[in-house]
């Protein structure tokens, strides 16, 4: 059907964000019970308990609105950065202030840099604003740090790195990063997507906040949705400098975060421990899953986040119809360039060994 109503340059042509299906819908769909989802990199071992608990106590308060400008969250943040509460912005998850940029920082005419396999949410929310996107080739499914500054010029508003990289799961070094930082134009924002940094314990892995300081372009982005289990109440936020947050707060919607995400987030950080035994739960998975993808004679990009990226050596989204229909939910990457790559996040032991001999299955098919 013909539309009639004008469309605004950089939507028109857009293509949507595709998440992982959900385990509801798979059951609509083939009618399968007791399914397992491996898609979304969520974390199977859920939220602290202490959220559960804090969470009742706080239903009777829903008729309110929560505080527009999350200052205990922000202060306890502020605290744990070692950053004034100023330089924090919260977003409903991540991918909210990773918009807030592109709208602060892009337009049409203005440029964007992102890797080649880089995050989707990058060029989607790049395009919607009307800005040129700029890809640079990858280097070993990764950041190629030279390949992005070429692409850097007197028009780049945005430089997006995600450290770790999804789907890929690899990452920069301390050094690389660094040095492609300081060699950034002052007129560009450096954007660096922390979102998997709990899970990463390379020696030479960088924590870019610790750079805020010295570099007054510099935004951090985290999440809460992966090792700390509040994905599905949606709560991430940046650090930078006081006069970015400003700038992005100019633009983020009011309320955008819940009160059931503000304290859950709170109480979460308070229990450590849970959220070590999480990341404890996907390093001992991660070792599962390579051996057991190794063993099937299939390559798997080396990875620091919660998932693996593996190349089935055929098409992935009929391997991934294959698994379906075994009740087994992965994550094709066709999207980001991969066409025979599956994406699978690290689940609980027995999540992993089904999903592999669901993958045996399918490849001897």
């Amino acid at each position: 059907m013909s539309q009639s109503f004008a469309i605004a340059p950089g939507i028109a042509a857009l293509k949507p964000y595709s998440p992982g299906k959900p385990l509801s819908e798979l059951e609509r769909e083939l009618g399968i019970q007791n399914a397992i989802k491996l898609a979304s990199n969520e974390n199977p071992l859920g939220p602290s308990p202490r959220v559960a608990e804090a969470l009742k106590d706080e239903l009777h308060e829903l008729s309110r609105y929560p505080d527009g400008g999350g200052f205990d969250l922000r202060a306890r943040l502020a605290g744990r950065h070692r950053i004034d509460p100023a330089g924090i912005t919260l977003g409903n998850g991540s991918n909210d202030v990773l918009d807030m940029i592109a709208r602060v920082f892009l337009w049409p005419g203005r440029e964007v840099v992102i890797s080649e396999h880089a995050f989707a949410v990058y060029p989607i929310s790049s395009q919607a604003v009307g800005a040129t996107i700029r890809v640079a080739p990858a280097r070993d499914y990764g950041h190629d740090p030279a390949a992005m500054r070429a692409l850097v010029g007197e028009e780049t508003g945005v430089v997006f790195i995600a450290n770790p990289n999804n789907p890929t799961g690899t990452w920069l070094r301390r050094d690389e990063l660094r040095d492609f930082l300081d060699a950034l134009p002052a007129h560009v924002i450096a954007v660096v997507d922390e979102a998997y940094i709990e899970y990463v314990a390379e020696p030479d892995y960088p924590d870019a906040s610790a750079w805020l300081d010295e570099l007054p372009n510099l935004i951090v982005t985290r999440t809460f949705s992966k090792a700390w289990g509040l994905a599905g109440l949606r709560i991430g936020y940046a650090l930078s400098s006081p006069a970015i947050a400003e700038l992005l707060n100019r633009v983020r919607q009011p309320f955008n975060v819940s009160r059931l995400a503000l304290l859950a987030a709170e109480v979460a950080l308070e229990d450590q421990a849970h959220m070590r035994e999480g990341v404890r739960i996907a390093r001992d998975g991660m070792a599962q899953l390579v051996t057991g993808l190794h063993a099937l004679g299939l390559e798997v990009i080396p990875s620091v986040g919660n998932f693996v990226c593996v190349d089935v050596a055929r098409d992935a989204a009929a391997v991934d119809q294959a698994l379906l229909r075994e009740g087994v939910i992965t994550r094709p990457v066709a999207n980001y360039g991969l066409p025979r790559h599956l994406r699978v996040t690290i689940g609980l032991p027995e999540e992993n060994a089904r999903f592999l001999a669901a993958l045996e299955k399918v490849l001897s098919q």
